[in-house]
């Protein structure tokens, strides 16, 4: 998708908001009173990191049940660092938030950050709360936008959602993401939790608990590993 010059200019304007400098913290959905969380880890060292790799995500990244330092997105700080790829992670997810919480966050973010990469989960809340998806799509892809016009490649990473809004509306999610990545040119995980067996989920049966989480990095990493290069 090509943005206009106005388009431009305006996320260019975004982008350098200074007003909007700080988290905005959104309530979790009624199915669950979930934590604000938003979590800054950084790989050590004098020198500034070569990549600077930003998850705005929702509780499945801000390790909403689980120990700190115990979710996928701890698991990628220390992989990076095995792997010895210089890079920083920036965990900016927020449990509860929606793709237009992350829309309202995005700008602040990546003027603070300056990240070369951005990690996109976020739509789950959006599902679990019946939302109209073209408006969640609309978000992502503005948020995908300003992104790239900050200079960072971008992955989108899918989630998938109990069937109580029936099979047609989470077709509809899925496809959703696949829509975005394809649009934006972004990279895509389709599925964050494919893998990952009943068992290994919190009693919510929504929430990985800690075992799975490995797992959930196995399915972010083959991706994302290219684009670090």
């Amino acid at each position: 998708m090509q943005i206009d010059p106005g388009r431009r200019n305006w996320l260019h304007r975004l982008i350098h908001c200074t007003s909007l400098l700080g988290l905005v913290a959104v309530a979790g959905p009624s199915w669950s009173q979930m934590p604000v969380a938003a979590l800054a880890h950084a790989t050590s060292g004098g020198n500034a990191p070569r990549n600077t790799v930003l998850v705005v995500g929702d509780s499945l990244s801000a390790e909403y049940g689980l120990k700190r330092g115990s979710g996928w997105v701890s698991l990628l700080e220390r992989k990076l660092a095995s792997e010895k790829i210089e890079a920083r992670v920036v965990n900016a997810s927020v449990s509860g938030d929606t793709t237009s919480g992350g829309l309202s966050r995005l700008p602040a973010l990546l003027a603070q950050h300056r990240p070369t990469h951005v990690i996109l989960e976020l739509g789950g809340n959006d599902g679990l709360r019946g939302l109209p998806l073209k408006g969640s799509l609309s978000n992502l892809q503005q948020m995908a936008q300003a992104a790239k016009v900050a200079g960072a490649k971008v992955m989108v990473v899918g989630v998938q959602i109990p069937p109580n809004y029936g099979r047609r509306y989470n077709d509809e999610l899925a496809a959703m993401f696949v829509t975005v990545a394809k649009d934006e040119g972004a990279a895509l995980v389709p599925f964050l939790m494919a893998g990952v067996p009943d068992s290994q989920y919190q009693a919510d049966r929504i929430h990985v608990a800690e075992v799975g989480h490995p797992t959930m990095l196995a399915n972010v990493w083959p991706t994302l590993r290219p684009l670090l290069r």
